[in-house]
């Protein structure tokens, strides 16, 4: 049996009406959850609801650049968390665990199977764990941040986060801009260091993004938690090289012009600190040339997937399904549907 299959089995026997799927980016998510969905309705099941859980989804607009599902995907499976908010604004963590919660209940309520999938392991680990009540987001602050930054650089603020949260800055890069500012101003809003807040659970450092630094847990799962892993990162990372080729065919460059000309958008939002809009805004600014651009943003989202599969290993209750082996679907298929099918009415 696969890593952590016994607790999965676990799982799925204490609660059979909810399923996750997690994995890095470009390890087939998205095709397992519509074969698993589209098994329900040919074997007269209860339907599949998916419940995403990308922190990247839930912005309207963006749509090649997150490799949002498509329209014909989203009207034979209902998808939730997709396109609920504007690129202006920001959602966290623990605004995805209130949502995620309310909608499973309605999914249940349905007589449905809320599917959960995605790639933000803050979400997944904020679900299954909880989170530390930390202070909101306070923009005028965060604006003022901003500005200094501007005038001194992010270096320079990393020192003076140093002076006040020196656990915080040691986890930090001089130049890592969202969590700097994030840990600045929640020493400013509360008068205490961010790493006051953590509980040892899991570091929240960047809480609202999918990059803090998980550490193993055993907690037991709520329900059953399957992970797409790469026996071989090259493949993942061919498969990433492709999937940006093709989003910049799809028109990834025209999809960031429109979003520059809103005129309400700008780098700093975490909406456009998304891998693939970041490399892309940078080169319409002219810091690299576009020739550049199909490395750039692939070279990000590998770091993005190092990361998502760090994540993961800190979550012992997960059975892992090679990825790049065999028939992935087949594997994920032969784990979920016993179960719906056992617990079906």
């Amino acid at each position: 049996m696969s890593t952590g299959a016994s607790t999965v089995a676990a799982a799925a026997a204490a609660n059979p009406t909810t399923f996750a799927l997690a994995g890095p980016t470009a390890s087939g998510k998205t095709a397992a959850a519509l074969a698993i969905a589209r098994a329900c309705r040919e074997r007269s099941l209860p339907p599949i609801e998916i419940l995403s859980v990308d922190s990247a989804l839930v912005y309207r607009g963006m749509d090649i650049g997150t490799a949002k599902p498509s329209a014909a995907e989203r009207a034979e499976v209902p998808h939730h968390l997709i396109d609920v908010i504007a690129p202006t604004a920001a959602y966290s963590a623990a605004a995805f665990v209130t949502d995620a919660r309310r909608l499973i209940g309605e999914i249940r309520g349905r007589g449905a199977v809320p599917l959960l999938v995605g790639g933000t392991m803050l979400y997944f680990k904020a679900l299954f764990d909880g989170i530390d009540a930390l202070p909101a987001a306070n923009p005028a602050v965060r604006a003022t941040l901003d500005a200094e930054a501007r005038a001194i650089g992010w270096p320079a603020m990393h020192a003076r986060l140093a002076e006040v949260d020196p656990v915080t800055a040691a986890r930090l890069s001089p130049n890592d801009a969202q969590r700097i500012q994030r840990a600045l101003e929640v020493w400013q809003v509360s008068g205490q260091p961010l790493s006051s807040f953590h509980t040892g659970r899991f570091d929240r450092t960047a809480v609202g993004t999918d990059t803090a630094i998980p550490t193993a847990t055993a907690t037991p799962p709520e329900f059953p938690l399957l992970s797409l892993e790469p026996t071989d990162r090259a493949w993942l990372h061919h498969r990433i090289a492709q999937r940006f080729e093709a989003m910049l065919a799809g028109g990834l460059i025209d999809e960031v012009q429109r979003l520059r000309a809103r005129g309400d958008l700008h780098p700093e939002l975490p909406s456009m600190r998304c891998v693939g809009y970041r490399q892309t805004w940078e080169m319409l600014d002219g810091l690299w040339p576009a020739a550049q651009l199909a490395e750039k943003g692939t070279a990000a989202t590998r770091q993005l997937a190092k990361r998502q599969i760090t994540w993961l290993r800190g979550m012992a209750q997960r059975e892992v399904i090679a990825c790049d082996a065999g028939d992935p679907v087949a594997v994920v298929l032969a784990r979920v549907m016993p179960v719906l099918e056992r617990e079906a009415p």
